[in-house]
């Protein structure tokens, strides 16, 4: 099998070179406790993400990574092994892959995802950085004489990645993405509305908008004063405020990428616009507050979910590519 994988802090997306998107669920594990190899794994990916705030407290529900890196060597590989098996790997089938890592990712943070591979039977297995997986996936070209300035917004970080003829000429990263927007929209509803809701429901209502612009959300939970089940109707412009604070935090870390391009790669910039993909981008309003902020055309990628596992599978077919930009 040829795969591109995404390891993203709260998505995981594997696609296969010839069947296409074969994995696309929540990067979440169920255990039962025990540690180490004594783990046992109950549940992982969607099974395991609709199981958070209702699984009873002997088992664990964790994330293996964090910010897009290793947290653990152990559950890494568990969770790597498990979801390769339901991406069709067969127990004897040769696999090899690329997977993406976030643009300020440490060397030792690198080795430790490939690590975790090799640990799963992925051999040979390259790192690229995942603003240039998704540059790849969505049309782009990291080799031509041409500068691109693209803005990833995953679940546990940002990055603007500015690149041409195989390097990068400047980036600028953000700790915050996705996970903090859901913690602010949980934030907003208890205390503006005095709504209790858990990470699933808020994460529900950060991106309902872009499906249900026609008419307020109903959001379920608990009355913050009295305990008891209660529901609320929220406005689609109230989620826009509450994540503004984030996507603010976002756009000042991110905003200095431009600052580091010398003028000919603006003028670049400037006739093609930014390409923006990752999940938080989804967010309502977000592409036309980085707009608003940098000055220059933000375009949406059309799969921006899917495109870094996509442009990491291509990479594999793309050797220039990867020893001009892949990271072991």
């Amino acid at each position: 099998m040829d795969l591109g994988i995404d390891l993203g802090t709260a998505t995981t997306v594997v696609s296969d070179g010839r069947r296409g998107i074969v994995f696309d669920e929540p990067s979440m594990l169920l255990l039962r406790p025990g540690g180490g190899r004594r783990a046992r794994i109950l549940a992982v990916g969607r099974e395991a993400g609709e199981l958070v705030g209702r699984a009873p407290a002997r088992f664990a529900a964790v994330r293996p990574l964090h910010d897009g890196v290793v947290t653990d060597l152990e559950t890494a590989r568990l969770y790597l092994r498990a979801v390769l098996a339901r991406a069709g790997r067969r127990a004897w089938s040769p696999t090899r892959a690329v997977i993406g890592v976030p643009a300020d990712a440490t060397s030792l943070e690198v080795r430790a995802l490939l690590e975790a591979a090799e640990e799963a039977s992925i051999r040979p297995v390259t790192a690229l950085d995942d603003a240039v997986a998704g540059a790849v996936g969505c049309g782009l070209d990291p080799l031509e004489r041409r500068v691109h300035l693209v803005i990833d917004i995953g679940g546990g970080s940002a990055a603007a990645v500015a690149f041409c003829y195989g390097g990068v000429l400047a980036q600028r990263t953000s700790k915050v993405g996705g996970i903090e927007m859901t913690g602010a929209v949980a934030r907003y509803l208890r205390e503006e509305h005095q709504l209790l809701v858990g990470e699933l429901e808020a994460e529900r209502v950060k991106t309902a908008p872009t499906a249900e612009t026609d008419g307020p959300l109903v959001v379920h939970g608990r009355d913050g004063a009295t305990g008891r089940p209660r529901l609320v109707t929220m406005q689609p412009a109230e989620v826009t405020t509450a994540v503004r604070p984030v996507v603010d935090e976002i756009v000042r870390a991110l905003g200095g990428c431009l600052d580091d391009l010398p003028p000919q790669a603006l003028a670049d910039v400037l006739a093609e616009g930014v390409l923006v993909f990752g999940g938080a981008s989804l967010v309502p309003g977000l592409p036309q507050q980085l707009e608003t902020a940098l000055g220059l055309p933000v375009k949406p990628a059309e799969e921006p979910l899917t495109c870094v596992a996509e442009g990491a599978a291509r990479a594999l077919r793309n050797r220039p590519l990867l020893a001009a930009y892949g990271r072991n």
